[in-house]
């Protein structure tokens, strides 16, 4: 059983490897980790942001230390001069606390200091990176897309994309039913033909109908042409009857006239 849990786990991850294959896109995991370096360059540039505000912070202390100090010294002086030399150790006392003070302050600042100038380094660094990320992602993207939009033309020009495809399927089933649908329709005109179907509409003839059609077409032809040449010939012959009839009573009247031979009476 656990051999089978094995093995539908391990078909399950490999089809899901291939649909995530599938749906991902190049383009985007590149712009995804510029967006992500660029997130980081903002985190580097905000903690520069807070070292330098800290520094400053830590020079406007320094600077009202060192003020107080320049007072308490003053204070001090003319304590003395004034004869009040209890005053003017006061004064020096609280003065020398104060330069431990800034002595501590300007320790922390030269570190800070220190912090920010590698922060700062590190920025450059990273942004010098992230430029240089930006050229060869859109260097790639736009690589990738001219791969694409060419493996897209080959695919429609060799037929073997999926568009393509569906399209041929078609023009070969609209070409398969076509060829079919003639030769039903050729069948079916000659068993018409033959007789072996009834037409109900009666239009359709068989080979002995077509021959007789054919022979009555070409009588009654014939016949028409005898017609008009009996229609020339008795014109023809009336006219020649015409002539002989002329002829015949010329010869009539000859042959009834007298002729001067003697005639011999029986004894």
């Amino acid at each position: 059983m656990s051999g089978v849990m094995k093995r539908m786990g391990m078909i399950f991850r490999a089809k899901a490897n291939k649909a995530l294959d599938r749906a991902e896109d190049p383009r985007e995991a590149l712009d995804y980790s510029y967006q992500k370096q660029v997130e980081l360059l903002q985190k580097v540039r905000r903690g520069v942001a807070d070292v330098a505000t800290s520094r400053k912070r830590l020079e406007l202390q320094l600077a009202q230390l060192n003020k107080q100090s320049s007072t308490l010294e003053d204070q001090g002086r003319k304590a003395l001069a004034l004869g009040r030399e209890d005053l003017a150790r006061e004064a020096l006392s609280r003065r020398a606390a104060l330069q431990q003070q800034v002595t501590d302050l300007d320790t922390q600042h030269q570190t800070l200091q220190g912090e920010e100038e590698k922060l700062t380094l590190a920025a450059q660094r990273l942004q010098a990176k992230v430029d240089a990320f930006r050229t060869k992602k859109e260097t790639i993207k736009a690589t990738y897309t001219a791969a694409q939009a060419q493996t897209r033309i080959g695919e429609a020009f060799s037929g073997i994309s999926e568009e393509m495809g569906d399209v041929g399927m078609a023009i070969q089933r609209a070409e398969d039913k076509t060829a079919q649908l003639q030769a039903r329709a050729g069948a079916i005109d000659e068993l018409l033909a033959s007789g072996a179907l009834d037409d109900p509409t009666g239009m359709a003839k068989d080979d002995i109908q077509a021959e007789l059609d054919r022979l009555s077409g070409g009588t009654d032809v014939e016949l028409e042409l005898q017609r008009m040449k009996a229609e020339l010939a008795g014109g023809s012959s009336s006219g020649q009857q015409a002539i002989e009839g002329g002829n015949g009573r010329q010869q009539s009247q000859s042959q009834s006239q007298p002729t001067d031979a003697p005639r011999f009476d029986k004894q």
